[in-house]
């Protein structure tokens, strides 16, 4: 289809929001900032969101069925080379680039499309559609990294070593029992990523820039050709809930986060000479500019780090949410936090379900940690079970403890507690039969979801 001047001339290097002819270079890059980076991401969901809003402007009428064809068509062959669309900075954003391509590509067809929607709602559908689609990948590197810490624990689980409070040496326990402990927590952040996606999978389209617009849009409709459970239902609160939604999952990132740091400082402190636990993979370490004999953990050390941004992330999209009822533009800022915490997220789950594949232990350093002292509890409860007060027994067992009395030698035979969970049951299967029902849920979330997409570039939904 050839394209007219007078339907090209309008939108030329127009932005959707711009109505004077000349802005100030220093404005326009001040407020531009990073989104024509970081709205490259959001292409696909821009398409999708596109197509939805399309089908439901055909079916009341606004959109011939012809435009409709097609719209649909020309917003496909977007997703063809989607590594070949780029963003002008004077362009801004992706839905200015997307409509200025259906334009230049349709003429007015491409013009009609932003009817009934505004940037508002334009840009928390594509994030809204980029966040269940991250979430679920993240779901499932989070069972994956249950599952390899799992297997590890199931291979450590009569590997003896001391559990530890406060880093001083406490009661036997196993390295199964402690990889197993790492595992349920990312079984733990995996149900948190699931509350997260449920927060975010309501469809905000047909909201506007807060108070609708007075066409009879099918809202309903358009949120089932995107695969939303719902709808947001107040056309204001879609705009006021941005910031709230964005720090739901940035929460759930960041306690993923901090389980994280806690394994890696972990693996950090047992793969020193000094604990001599763990042999982290030589792959997974670095060398020294200057010592030839060093391995250092750079790996973990930059996985405990980086969970130290989470808070950070988490803490701007709070800071910039507390505005008034309404849209603000100061919301464009919480895009790239948001961003940046997925994207370290998914880099850090897939080091962390890597590396304990490889891992080498040392079961006699582990052992010989175990020494007499830390069977006080043990004693302490044999006392207890020949009908001495716990009270009683608590203190003769304290008072031979600090008599120094063999407390220092290697521990003989050891009893662990077996009950589910304990060291003796750190409950393998169990987290096994729990870590599958997880993976099929986001294994699930995938198939709607690209199916969902399918349709919507197919026509067949619509």
């Amino acid at each position: 289809m050839s394209v007219s001047s007078a339907a090209t001339t309008p939108s030329r290097n127009r932005k959707l929001w711009e109505t004077a002819s000349r802005l100030d270079s220093a404005v326009e890059r001040y407020t531009v900032g990073e989104d024509p980076t970081l709205d490259r991401r959001l292409l696909r969901y821009e398409v999708y969101g596109s197509l939805a809003h399309a089908a439901g402007l055909a079916r009341i009428g606004v959109l011939s069925q012809r435009d409709h064809r097609a719209l649909r068509k020309a917003l496909a062959r977007l997703l063809v080379r989607p590594e070949a669309f780029f963003i002008t900075r004077a362009q801004e954003d992706i839905h200015t680039a997307v409509e200025q391509h259906l334009t230049r590509a349709l003429g007015e067809a491409g013009m009609r499309i932003h009817a009934g929607r505004s940037r508002n709602d334009q840009v928390q559908t594509d994030l809204r559609l980029y966040l269940k689609d991250r979430l679920l990948g993240l779901h499932a590197r989070t069972c994956e990294a249950a599952e390899a810490w799992r297997l590890f624990g199931a291979r450590s689980a009569r590997v003896l070593m001391p559990g530890y409070t406060h880093l001083q040496r406490a009661m036997p326990s196993t390295l199964g029992h402690w990889a197993a402990s790492h595992a349920e927590a990312f079984l733990e952040n995996a149900r948190l990523l699931r509350c997260a996606f449920d927060e975010v999978d309501v469809c905000p389209l047909g909201s506007g820039a807060g108070y609708g617009v007075p066409l009879p849009l099918p809202r309903a409709y358009v949120a089932r050709l995107l695969g939303f459970a719902r709808v947001q239902r107040n056309t204001l609160r879609v705009q006021t809930s941005r910031p709230r939604l964005e720090a739901v999952v940035l929460s759930a990132l960041a306690v993923l986060a901090r389980d994280a740091g806690v394994l890696a400082d972990d693996l950090r402190l047992f793969a020193t000479a000094e604990f001599g636990f763990l042999r982290l993979p030589e792959a997974f370490t670095t060398g020294s500019s200057i010592m030839p004999q060093k391995r250092n953990p750079d790996v973990v050390e930059l996985t405990r780090a980086r969970a130290c941004l989470f808070p950070g992330w988490l803490q701007q999209a709070l800071s910039i949410g507390t505005l008034p009822s309404g849209y603000h533009r100061d919301y464009q800022l919480t895009k790239g936090p948001l961003m940046a915490a997925i994207e370290t997220a998914d880099e850090m789950l897939e080091i962390l379900s890597r590396l304990p594949g490889p891992m080498k232990v040392d079961a006699a350093r582990c052992r010989a940690a175990l020494t007499e002292g830390l069977l006080a509890t043990h004693k302490a409860l044999a006392l207890v079970r020949e009908g001495v007060p716990f009270r009683e027994a608590y203190r003769r067992v304290a008072e031979q403890a600090r008599a120094g009395e063999a407390g220092a030698r290697p521990a003989g035979r050891v009893d662990l507690p077996d009950y589910p969970g304990a060291p003796g049951d750190p409950g393998f299967k169990a987290l096994g039969l729990e870590r599958r029902r997880e993976a099929r849920w986001s294994l699930r979330g995938r198939r709607r979801l690209e199916k969902v997409f399918r349709r919507l570039l197919s026509g067949k939904g619509a």
